[in-house]
């Protein structure tokens, strides 16, 4: 297979209209004409320089491909597929990827916005250029048929990088896209579709299509700066492992430069503690979670494509804490005693930051002692006030008071509690300062919500899918629907039950379980009964959450919970307390149960909402203090 020729960049043709002109002015029209001319095409270098395809992509067999990118050159793609560099680097989203290293999956779907392989510059090697080209033609006998790999080594050069890219077919993804809805997530859109000199058949087989490089992840100087930074001080360890928080307002770019911080640290250290305080955009858990995790694999997707295990995590049961603040901020002193400070930490809050949000932030900041403050705005927007070291310590909170020179006092946390945990004396104590680091925003729409690729309901939909997905075997020819996946029998005396987001009566209770979204969770309190109807909670506990499942039904008969969960048996053994919040199991699992005859189980359209009591009942627990009203 030959590839395209690459079209030769013509010069500009100059026209002069008119010979009547006078000499002088023919000479200044055409000097004028030749200045711009020289312009445009300096522009026009400048912008292939930066933006130039890949040279070659040559089909080893269905679904295999070899791709030839020279320095500095960018292939940006919509899609999911793997990647092994068998020769030079490339890099995507922060992480540098070098040859020998082992294969990384890289998911790129049309919700958010598409990741980009860069070409990086080689270091000048000892070997000559025969050796070289000797080496690369070993690595690609492998892979390649005699006249693939003569076309490969006929655009080779030694500044080249050279990429293995497979198509991805995984259980978590190919049961989300089971769903009508979400069919076409890894696919462009009709006015994304994007032609280069790349064959894109080629493209099409390992699973990805091309897209064009001015669509790609946008970061500003000062966020690159600000991410640097935090590299070198987490390299250094002067003060330590570093504390870092990153705030700011909603559709800033927080969780992409997350993504990206977290892969330029995992290129030196081994792993990267991450703290999730975002309720309704969790990175790594299910919506409505505080966790703690420890994070050794580079993220290359948005959140429904790398659902992994806390270390330590509380099931809030909200997408908002916006009427349990205290809870909140009692949950996330729960979850962090777990930092040791063995590694950095990131921590993520949420895009709330006006009014009791920015009470919250603060208190977040008193709480957790962050040696760094990233602060997140977007590029001529209306800015929030400057989270200074001097600003924070002298603003009161939601929870905590202003600076009073000794320590922080809180609601809730006397100072003996304090005193007696000298393994968590640096969030109990008061703050040194921290360094503020402004990161601008410059991308289209940065700060808004009327350019979104995707509602924030959908991002949640799609996150529990990618949990539920890890229900499904290895075998991704074969999805099975969830009503014909076995359950697990917990009997009713076994577990306490408690609904997070409402009074419900408990005659009513069971209604409310079944079909429900669950927290598997664990508290100290010895919760087995004689009797073997269901024990009711009367508060909402703060304990550990160990995972989660679907009552996928409830026998009275039997008086056992039907639950679906991918936990294994031995974390199953600890679970002795079910909590039920104010996350629900995405529509698209009632709506498309497939073999189901006649009525759909769980769906109607005949339910009466003007029944008392059918609509949500909203509490607002703020309690305003003093220095607040």
């Amino acid at each position: 297979m030959k590839p395209r020729p690459l079209s030769a960049r013509s010069r500009p043709v100059l026209k002069v209209r008119s010979w009547k002109r006078s000499a002088l002015r023919s000479r200044h029209v055409w000097a004028e004409k030749c200045k711009m001319a020289a312009a445009s095409e300096k522009d026009s270098a400048t912008s292939q320089k930066i933006q130039r395809p890949p040279s070659i992509a040559l089909l080893a067999e269905e679904g295999v491909c070899v791709l030839l990118m020279g320095s500095g050159q960018k292939l940006t793609f919509t899609g999911k597929c793997i990647v092994t560099c068998l020769y030079g680097s490339v890099q995507v989203l922060g992480l540098t990827i070098n040859s020998n290293e082992t294969p990384y999956e890289l998911f790129s779907p049309n919700t958010h916005s598409p990741l980009t392989i860069t070409a990086l510059k080689q270091k000048k090697a000892a070997k000559t250029c025969k050796e070289i080209r000797m080496e690369v033609r070993a690595l690609l006998r492998g892979y390649l048929s005699l006249d693939c790999r003569r076309m490969v080594m006929k655009n080779f050069k030694s500044s080249c990088s050279v990429l293995l890219m497979e198509r991805l077919d995984d259980p978590t993804t190919s049961y989300i896209t089971t769903h009508s809805e979400y069919a076409n997530i890894f696919s462009a859109k009709l006015n994304e579709k994007y032609s280069s000199i790349l064959d894109d058949s080629v493209l099409h087989s390992v699973g990805i299509e091309n897209r064009n490089p001015s669509s790609e992840i946008v970061m500003s100087e000062k966020t690159l700066s600000a991410a640097q930074k935090l590299v070198d001080a987490c390299l250094e360890e002067h003060d330590g492992c570093p504390v870092i928080l990153i705030c700011g307002p909603q559709n800033v770019g927080k969780s992409t430069f997350n993504r990206y911080l977290i892969n330029q640290l995992l290129n030196h250290i081994s792993n990267v503690g991450y703290l999730e305080c975002d309720l309704g955009q969790s990175e790594f858990t299910p919506p409505g979670c505080i966790s703690l995790l420890n994070i050794t694999k580079p993220v290359l997707g948005p959140p429904y494509t790398h659902q992994r295990d806390a270390q330590k995590m509380v099931y809030f049961g909200e997408p908002s804490c916006e009427q349990e603040i205290e809870r909140f901020l009692e949950s996330v002193k729960y979850v962090i005693t777990c930092y040791k400070r063995e590694q950095p930490l990131i921590v993520n809050t949420m895009g709330w930051v006006k009014g009791f949000g920015l009470l919250l932030l603060i208190d977040l900041i008193h709480l957790l002692s962050p040696r760094y403050v990233v602060q997140m705005v977007a590029e001529g927007d209306e800015r929030m006030e400057p989270l200074t070291p001097e600003y924070i310590k002298n603003t009161a909170g939601f929870m905590t008071k202003a600076w009073s020179g000794a320590k922080y006092k809180s609601k809730g946390m006397d100072s003996s509690d304090e005193e007696g945990d000298s393994s968590n004396d640096v969030h109990a104590k008061a703050s040194l300062g921290h360094e503020l680091l402004l990161a601008e925003s410059s991308f289209s729409g940065a700060g808004g919500t009327e350019t979104v690729r995707c509602h924030g309901w959908i991002l949640r939909d799609l996150a529990m899918l990618g949990y539920i997905g890890r229900l499904q075997q290895y075998d991704v020819e074969q999805i099975i629907p969830l009503h014909s996946l076995v359950p697990y029998e917990v009997p009713f005396n076994a577990v306490a039950l408690r609904i997070i987001h409402s009074e419900v009566a408990p005659s009513h209770i069971m209604y409310s379980a079944n079909a429900s979204w669950v927290g598997l969770c664990h508290i100290l309190d010895d919760v087995s009964s004689q009797d073997s109807g269901p024990v009711i909670l009367t508060q909402t506990p703060i304990c550990d959450c160990l995972g989660f499942g679907v009552i996928r039904g409830i026998n009275m008969m039997k008086k056992v919970y039907h639950i679906l969960t991918p936990l294994s048996p031995e974390a199953l053994r600890s679970v002795n307390c079910l909590l039920i919040g104010n996350i629900s199991i995405p529509h698209s699992v009632f709506k498309h149960q497939p073999g189901i005859a006649g009525e759909v189980p769980y769906v109607t359209s005949e339910y009466d909402f003007s029944i008392y009591g059918s609509g949500k009942i909203k509490i607002n627990k703020h309690l305003k203090r003093p220095e607040h009203l």
